[in-house]
């Protein structure tokens, strides 16, 4: 039995130098990682102010019929800057009508539409809180009944976004 107690004492001592050693290896892994990781995290730049964001429209605006000589009245969603705080762009909100025309078919199957359009005047919003931004279109009196493509674009020193959206002008009633 006495050498099975001088065994034991030897796997236990080498245990522990095994476990010492791997103790020594972790912390000379984790003394060399963490620096290194540390020198090479991506930095994010710094955040910039941004002003509110504009899309087109309310659905009561785009979900009814027109009559030729009536308003199309676009209301813009303004969705505020992150946090309620922001420096207000350069953007300008744009609508016009083009068309008509017989079916929704032959609307979508003409995608760069030359047809004679009705136009809003460009909206150049301030930014402010509260803000609600409108776009009037008018539709003639001598406007042909169909359907008629409303492509609405918010342009800012970045670039540009537009939409589309069907609009049905019916016989003046």
């Amino acid at each position: 039995m006495g050498g099975d107690v001088g065994s034991s004492t030897a796997i236990s001592a080498s245990r522990r130098v095994r476990s010492s050693n791997v103790i020594r290896y972790r912390v000379l892994l984790v003394g060399c990682l963490v620096p290194a990781l540390a020198s090479c995290t991506a930095t994010s730049p710094a955040p910039t102010a941004a002003g509110p964001t504009y899309t087109c429209c309310q659905a009561a605006d785009i979900n009814r019929t027109y009559q030729p000589g009536q308003t199309l009245t676009v209301h813009w969603i303004v969705v505020p800057a992150s946090g309620g705080i922001g420096t207000p762009t350069q953007v300008e909100l744009r609508a016009r009508l083009t068309g008509p025309h017989t079916t929704v078919d032959n609307l979508k199957a003409t995608p760069d539409d030359t047809s004679p359009a009705f136009t809003a005047q460009p909206v150049r919003p301030s930014g402010q809180a509260g803000e609600q931004p409108v776009s009037l279109i008018p539709i003639p009196p001598t406007a042909a009944p169909g359907y008629y493509n409303l492509i609405t674009s918010v342009s800012d020193p970045a670039g540009s976004v537009s939409g589309a959206s069907i609009i049905q002008v019916v016989p003046a009633t």
